[in-house]
């Protein structure tokens, strides 16, 4: 299902409980948007998670669901909640309480791109990011909630991997620390969105590749994680992070001559992790 909004990409048989994610990779920019803008395209597009959609697109043939937005990060952003209005940026909101994302610039509609850098000259109306909110947040939201009640539905929990990349600095601090650079960072909000043995087993898949992966650190989840996450309830929620370097180039935001074979080997990570969710699977990790 194409709309305006949100992009699903549904298996010709579901037979796991698994349902990828994927609010940052949109591409769609408005061109009013663009028009508004003080940035050039290279820095516009810095917060995007470029490319991810295309990296998990083979979730279909492993029988989940994947749900992609379709417009930029810059624009609404998808992983926060609708509330998180910047008083900053939008004319009309008072502020209330210390939120430190809408602080820093990345409200709902955020403020700023990549390294503090200022999308508009001035403010926008509330009734603009209100419009932005109603047109594209909720339907994707509206998809992703049907999507993982689908899955609780049919096999009595859900598992939502919510995909998403990261600068290649964002892990130089933990390096520096003396942990080795992580390639994927899981973030479960310290344990509140999703079960350990879901975590644990998402983590194996991923280091079976061969990568190097962390926890929570830097990444914990934001609003899709800690919104969606209700272990208890039957729904796991997890946040996945990783290393643009692995398979783009940065600056230029083009994939890199190894995109190709990195694509191939996350296949086989989406097929492990699709494999979690199947009631088979469930039964023997019972026993």
């Amino acid at each position: 299902m194409v709309d305006h909004a949100v992009h699903i990409s549904r298996p010709a048989r579901r037979d796991t409980c698994v349902v990828f994610a994927s609010p940052h990779s949109g591409r769609n920019y408005p061109p009013s948007f663009l028009e508004r803008s003080v940035l050039g395209e290279s820095a516009i597009r810095s917060s995007e998670d470029a490319f991810v959609d295309r990296l998990f697109d083979s979730a279909p043939a492993h029988g989940a669901p994947l749900v992609c937005a379709r417009v930029p990060r810059a624009f609404v952003d998808l992983n926060r909640s609708a509330d998180e209005l910047d008083p900053a940026l939008i004319e009309g909101v008072r502020q209330t309480g210390h939120n430190p994302r809408v602080a820093s610039g990345l409200g709902v509609v955020p403020r700023v791109v990549a390294n503090g850098q200022a999308i508009y000259r001035g403010k926008i109306t509330r009734a603009e990011a209100e419009g932005r909110i109603a047109r594209y947040w909720r339907p994707y939201h509206a998809a992703l909630r049907d999507e993982v009640a689908r899955a609780q539905a049919d096999f009595g929990r859900a598992i939502l991997i919510d995909c998403h990349s990261m600068p290649h600095e964002a892990m130089d601090q933990v390096a520096r620390s003396g942990h080795r650079r992580a390639e994927v960072v899981l973030g479960d909000r310290f344990g509140a969105a999703a079960a350990e043995e879901v975590v644990d087993r998402v983590e194996q898949a991923f280091r079976d590749a061969g990568l190097a992966v962390a926890r929570n650190t830097p990444f914990a989840g934001a609003f899709v994680v800690q919104h969606y996450g209700r272990p208890v309830a039957g729904c796991h929620a997890l946040q996945i992070e990783i290393d643009r370097a692995l398979y783009m180039d940065e600056r230029t935001i083009r994939p890199t001559p190894g995109f190709a074979a990195f694509k191939r080997l996350l296949e086989g990570v989406i097929a492990d992790i699709a494999a979690i969710g199947r009631p088979a699977a469930r039964s023997l990790a019972a026993e």
